[in-house]
């Protein structure tokens, strides 16, 4: 198999999986920031046009980021990641989409719509008057997050999770672009800080991240 790969936080957070499992794939780049990402021969493979992608041995893809980390943790099960059973995994999950609805989402169009307008504009659908919302959205669930992991050190208890990985690249990408991290968030601010400790964050960033001066 091999990802095929690209700065951003979404590549990211399955490079950060793989390092997290102790894992090394091959790996072709694709340059997203160049919107070859949008157009074919990718979008032959991925019709979502959105990075990173799974090509499999057999030349099928996966081209969803999460989809990516659970087919990873299928065929190589620890460390633990998900979940060692039914109910760990449907927690996982659970958590892993709360953080998704509820948080990336609103983080990432805030960030097409506004400050990344001028890179998406002629690539999505783009709503400019709607990022102002979408980062009150996000910040709001933010704050509730923070009570939810009280006297946790992850967000699904006191083991690094999928949702982890996934809320860490993107607040990461998102402080240096017009979203910073709320101090007022205590428990946010200390588990942001125990994720951005681990070895894995600093090997799944972009060689060229200083250079683009966003973090993915």
């Amino acid at each position: 198999m091999k990802l095929i790969n690209s700065f951003g936080p979404n590549p990211r957070v399955v490079r950060m999986f793989l390092a997290e499992k102790g894992l090394s794939i091959p790996t072709t780049d694709i340059d997203m920031l160049g919107g070859d990402n949008r157009k074919p021969p990718y979008t032959d493979k991925n019709p979502g046009g959105q990075t990173p992608a799974l090509e499999l041995d057999d030349g099928s893809v996966l081209g969803e980021t999460v989809v990516i980390c659970e087919y990873l943790e299928e065929i190589h099960p620890t460390p633990v990641l998900v979940g060692r059973n039914a109910q760990e995994r449907a927690e996982a999950r659970q958590w892993q989409r709360r953080v998704e609805l509820n948080i990336t989402e609103y983080v990432y169009n805030a960030f097409r719509f506004g400050e990344g307008l001028g890179l998406f504009k002629d690539r999505v659908h783009c709503i400019p008057p709607a990022s102002a919302e979408m980062k009150v959205s996000a910040q709001k669930w933010l704050s509730k997050l923070d009570g939810l992991i009280a006297g946790r050190d992850f967000i699904a208890g006191n083991e690094i999770r999928v949702a982890d990985v996934v809320l860490y690249c993107c607040l990461d990408f998102a402080k240096d672009v017009g979203q910073p991290l709320d101090e007022a968030n205590a428990n946010i601010m200390a588990w942001f800080k125990r994720m951005d400790a681990r070895p894995s964050a600093t090997a799944s960033l972009s060689p060229n991240w200083t250079d683009v001066k966003m973090r993915g």
